[in-house]
């Protein structure tokens, strides 16, 4: 395995479609194997193979120590509920946005083995799924944020909530 390279904002491969996946090959395996890798060492919960520089419609999440999720042709195929939170990107480093996503969701996608996998996901899960699969269109959080910030401003807003909570 190795890491690869992140692009950031700006490049044009995170504005491109993704193509499916039509078999498991070596190559594919060591890709998702280098994403989760990549993924793990930038502290991320979720990346997707465009974020990566591939085109391919793999996303990989970890949004609990060791509970990985390798998606691969995912398709959320139900969404109820509403939740809005702070959100960040490794593709759109040092930035936060508040983004409304739903609370729930219902994701159908092949894993490492081809195998069709249904995920019933809720709250930070269905966050990750979401914000993933959007890459796969070619789409980044900021175009549906209400608010983008600097880690620096959200910071800055937390110390200030929890003084007045004092």
């Amino acid at each position: 395995m190795a890491l690869r390279e992140i692009r950031e904002t700006g490049d044009p491969v995170l504005n491109k479609v993704s193509k499916k996946v039509k078999e498991m090959t070596p190559r594919t395996k060591e890709l998702i194997g280098d994403m989760y890798e990549t993924m793990r060492e930038a502290n991320g919960v979720g990346l997707a193979a465009p974020q990566v520089g591939i085109l391919k419609r793999i996303v990989v999440i970890e949004v609990e120590e060791g509970e990985t999720y390798t998606l691969i042709n995912p398709v959320i195929t139900e969404e109820d509920g509403e939740q809005t939170g702070y959100e960040g990107c490794l593709s759109v480093p040092g930035m936060t946005g508040i983004v409304t996503r739903p609370e729930h969701v219902v994701c159908e996608a092949l894993d490492e083995n081809m195998e069709l996998r249904t995920i019933d996901a809720h709250g930070l899960l269905a966050r990750c799924i979401c914000h993933e699969l959007a890459h796969l269109d070619g789409h980044l959080y900021p175009e549906i944020a209400s608010e983008m910030m600097t880690n620096e401003e959200l910071e800055r807003r937390e110390a200030e909530e929890s003084e007045e909570e004092a």
